[in-house]
């Protein structure tokens, strides 16, 4: 399955969370229609089954981190396999993907442009040149955009920006650089996803 390019404050609706942290008009627009998008939204429906609940929460760390199904699927079997609680483990890997770890850092408003800044070459892994957004980062990274792109527009408000970043990250937002300083735990995983639902989802 292809990564979602369509309507965002659509899907948003459809799934009952925003999916997205930028854009005053897009959550203007959630608000005021805060019911699923389609001719038959604001109707009355039977309570949703125990199956279409654990598809959603799927769909929406889905459609959150910006992954392909075949993608979710290798990370829960990577999740699996750890002594971890699996669905707090599945969504801690999808937390130490590079482009979620660079939007975490504060050097990206969203995840989608995270991982357009790691396609087009700007960051640096370890010292090496990275455009696979979906690199798992680890304790003891170090990552940063490269210097020559350290002056460009798209990054000077995020520079004067007042932000913390989570816990597992070391963040010098007036360098654009950080350090991995463990992996991330259940506090610092999105809290708006039902992680023990998925492990349900999938574990059929």
């Amino acid at each position: 399955m292809a990564r979602y390019r369509g309507p965002i404050t659509r899907l948003s609706r459809r799934l009952g969370i925003i999916l997205f942290t930028n854009g005053e008009s897009k959550i203007k627009a959630f608000n005021k229609k805060n019911y699923k998008p389609g001719e038959h939204g604001q109707k009355r429906f039977s309570q949703m089954s125990e199956y279409n609940k654990q598809l959603r929460e799927k769909q929406k760390a889905r459609f959150m981190y910006g992954i392909t199904e075949k993608q979710s699927r290798k990370y829960y079997t990577l999740a699996s396999k750890s002594s971890e609680i699996t669905g707090v483990k599945y969504l801690s890997l999808l937390e130490q993907r590079l482009d979620n770890a660079l939007y975490r850092a504060g050097f990206a408003e969203t995840r989608p442009q995270a991982r357009q800044i790691v396609s087009h070459g700007l960051v640096l892994l370890n010292g090496r040149k990275v455009k696979t957004p979906s690199i798992n980062v680890k304790p003891g990274d170090t990552f940063e955009i490269k210097q020559k792109s350290k002056e460009s527009k798209l990054f000077e408000e995020l520079k004067k920006a007042k932000y913390k970043a989570p816990k597992w990250l070391k963040t010098d937002l007036s360098s654009l650089k950080a350090d991995v300083v463990s992996a991330p735990d259940r506090d610092d995983i999105e809290h708006v996803i039902d992680y023990q639902l998925i492990t349900e989802f999938y574990s059929k």
